[in-house]
């Protein structure tokens, strides 16, 4: 099976097993005899979304047929999906989500701040869709910088990168390192196009920075999540970092970034020595 049909396969099944689960009572349906299908009927689900029920029933059948946003958007309040539930839909159906479906609290569960407190030689942070830091660990504080004490828009990657002299001393190469985060930036923006507040934020770099406003204008992305870092830390002097970033399982949303020291390098020495003071 290649990978558009088994998009259209697992688009239909979820959409069935999710009609399935809906008593026509929690969508004002009412029935005053034994139905022999669990939950809607795909003709129901067609009348509550305001779509013709042949196409549903395509839909239904994995048939490769396209299905806009405002479909999509429908058949999410028809089958009471939540927030999980939303993205996947979107995904299979190959829509851009819609600016109000991401949105996290600010704040991380204590399993994961543990996580980043047990990585005790890396400095790695967790940031969230608009790559704001949202938790850090102690070794992330001593190089790059003591998040507790920025505010919101400090605490942005892409902001810091751009704005703060202090940050981009950091980098041995900045240029380099600044148009690779621009890029990866701009990837994922695509998910949150109709989002004010990322326009808002967009405008204010530009405003900002007129290497990010030249560079913005170019539309480069980049998607590559392993990059090899040098920073000059004043203390300790060069730090030579393998930096990953990984999805947090739990929110598809939260990216943790990892800078583990360069085999090789003193790095992880200099690391024990700072976190020793």
């Amino acid at each position: 099976m290649n990978n558009e049909k088994h998009r259209y396969k697992e688009l239909s099944d979820f959409l069935k097993t999710r009609r399935a689960k809906i008593l026509p009572s929690q969508v004002g349906i009412l029935t005053g005899m034994r139905r022999r299908t669990p939950g809607l009927r795909r003709e129901e689900v067609a009348q509550l979304a305001g779509i013709g029920v042949t196409w549903y029933t395509w839909l239904e059948q994995g048939r490769p047929i396209h299905v806009s946003a405002q479909v999509i958007e429908s058949l999410a309040k028809v089958l009471l999906l939540d927030k999980q539930e939303c993205i996947h839909l979107y995904l299979l159906a190959n829509q851009p989500l819609p600016a109000d479906i991401p949105g996290y609290q600010g704040t991380v569960s204590p399993i994961l701040q543990h996580v980043l407190d047990s990585l005790l030689l890396c400095p790695s942070f967790i940031m969230d869709q608009r790559w704001n830091v949202i938790a850090w660990n102690q070794a992330a504080r001593l190089v790059i910088g003591d998040f507790s004490e920025m505010n919101g828009r400090e605490r942005n990657v892409v902001w810091a990168m751009f704005t703060d002299n202090r940050y981009k001393k950091l980098f041995v190469d900045w240029n380099l390192h600044a148009k690779s985060l621009l890029g990866r930036f701009r990837s994922t923006c695509v998910q949150f196009i109709e989002d004010s507040c990322l326009a808002q934020f967009i405008d204010d770099l530009k405003m900002q920075s007129k290497e990010f406003d030249f560079w913005w204008s170019l539309h480069e992305i980049q998607s590559n999540s392993e990059i090899y870092k040098q920073l000059t830390h004043p203390v300790v002097g060069t730090l030579d970092f393998e930096s990953s970033s990984f999805d947090v399982s739990d929110n598809s949303y939260l990216k943790m970034i990892v800078h583990t020291p360069l085999p090789g390098t003193d790095t992880a020495i200099k690391m024990k020595s700072l976190l020793d003071e």
